[in-house]
């Protein structure tokens, strides 16, 4: 078994990480923002080991100083692209708050089951230092810094820039981006050193999508259609890829394997999976590669209802893509051993916009005979859709959670914000592919202490397929 922190932070390669240890615990935001709730957002440690008598129970929650941050994406101070380095330690997960701007860094180090707050970065500095706002996906450098994308600025126009921290001391240092030609829009991000190139998405413009959807502001450039490349050397913004309209690229991830070329990205709207690759010019482009077919409902905001593929993995070993169709209810696995032809291989429904006992009717479907049946776990029915995901090192095990962001939970998912998410499990066969439902295996955020909340990202203390970059 290989050990996590042996010869510095995280793993050698990703397959050396699919052997470290199985998960414990994992940790989780969790946000009261839009649910009438006042109290602030908190960070819940879950058991997740099934020997111990907590399984499945939330051991330890911290709440943050403030009210209405919402807590959504996390990232650590170092990780396995600072391997070998035996002078760092993965001790500090950084918490940005996507409406407030707010930037907690939490202490998992000194007791990993009992995280506490070891600073906070004000908005101002934030403000100040890099005209950002709006901070979203973290990652740790190899050099020991730490990058956050931005998705606006102050005042929450849209504005695709980095925000550089010290790795150490974790002072705003300034802006990772040079020059001014900067996206209009920004979102998530990944870097690949060995081909010199990091790639950026949008997902739209804060202010615009704060409170939730309106469709009239799809029609106005208020959401993202880009892949942004910028050249990871001279930190220059270099080419736009466009995806097409109404796409809304979120979530963008390279192969694990650093000497690889491609990736891919899952976009909400257009329900599709592009794959992004480097040209034999040395640009980048990108091919649909997977393609979700609306369906065609009564009774719902649009008369086309859409997948909306909200998070999207792959495994570690590059074989398998997953990702959650928020709306439609379900999680799909792809067998990319050929990245150009991904391969459906498994695929169970949890929920979503369709059951068949709802107010929405399905007129006409592409992919299924009848409309699914409500999800029903441990007597408890599933409101909200997949979202969230998380796989395990070694690929058995996924990890669902049900809320998307407060404000348009509250709109698509209202019960959701009444009842609270939950976390699911779900057990892979990572031989042939194919997805089932761990029944015994339930987190009910609907039943915490202070009321329902929404739990978002799910993150492992040793690091998992979505932290973590090999350089």
């Amino acid at each position: 078994m290989a050990k996590c922190g042996a010869c510095g932070p995280g793993y050698k390669t990703p397959l050396d990480a699919m052997k470290g240890p199985r998960e414990e615990i994992v940790y989780l935001p969790c946000i009261y923002r839009n649910t009438g709730i006042e109290k602030p957002d908190y960070l819940a440690t879950v058991d997740v080991d099934p020997k111990s008598p907590h399984y499945c129970q939330v051991i330890h929650r911290l709440p943050m100083p403030n009210l209405r941050d919402e807590l959504h994406h996390s990232g650590w101070n170092t990780c396995s692209s600072s391997f070998g380095d035996v002078t760092k330690k993965r001790n500090r997960l950084l918490l940005p708050s996507l409406i407030s701007s707010r930037i907690y860094v939490v202490d998992v180090g000194t007791d990993m089951r009992a995280p506490r707050i070891h600073k906070m970065i004000e908005p101002v500095d934030v403000f100040w230092k890099c005209d950002l706002a709006n901070p979203h996906t973290t990652h740790c450098l190899g050099n020991g810094e730490i990058m956050i994308s931005s998705m606006g600025d102050p005042s929450g126009n849209g504005k695709g820039g980095f925000i550089l921290l010290d790795g150490e001391t974790f002072e705003v240092k300034g802006n990772w981006e040079k020059g001014s030609n900067i996206p209009a829009l920004g979102y998530d991000f990944w870097y690949q050193p060995r081909h010199n190139v990091l790639m950026s998405t949008e997902w739209g413009i804060p202010k615009v999508l704060a409170n939730g959807l309106d469709p009239a502001d799809l029609k106005t450039g208020s959401y993202g259609r880009h892949i942004n490349v910028w050249d990871w050397t001279t930190h220059v913004f270099t080419q736009s890829i466009d995806l097409g309209e109404d796409s809304i690229p979120l979530e963008i991830r390279f192969l694990h394997n650093p000497d690889a070329a491609e990736g891919y990205v899952g976009c909400a709207l257009s329900s599709a999976i592009h794959r992004f690759y480097k040209t034999g010019n040395g640009n980048w482009a990108a091919e649909k590669v997977v393609q979700v077919p609306s369906k065609k409902v009564n009774g719902w905001l649009f008369p086309d209802m859409p997948g909306l593929i909200t998070d999207i993995l792959i495994s570690l070993d590059d074989r398998f893509l997953y990702f959650s169709n928020w709306l439609h209810g379900d999680i799909r696995q792809y067998d990319i051993s050929n990245t150009r032809k991904p391969k459906l291989v498994g695929q169970v429904f949890l929920g979503g916009k369709i059951p068949r006992d709802g107010p929405i009717v399905v007129v006409e479907d592409q992919e299924l005979n009848c409309q699914p049946e409500p999800f029903v776990i441990k007597g408890k029915r599933v409101q909200g859709g997949p979202q969230m995901i998380q796989l395990s090192l070694d690929g058995k095990r996924l990890y669902v959670s049900t809320s998307l962001y407060s404000g348009w939970d509250k709109q698509f998912y209202p019960d959701l914000i009444k009842e609270g998410s939950v976390m699911l499990q779900i057990d892979v066969d990572t031989v042939k592919g194919g997805l089932k439902v761990n029944k015994n295996f339930l987190v009910d955020f609907g039943s915490e202490p202070d009321g329902p909340v929404l739990a978002h990202e799910i993150r492992y203390p040793g690091g998992d397929c979505s932290s973590d970059i090999w350089v």
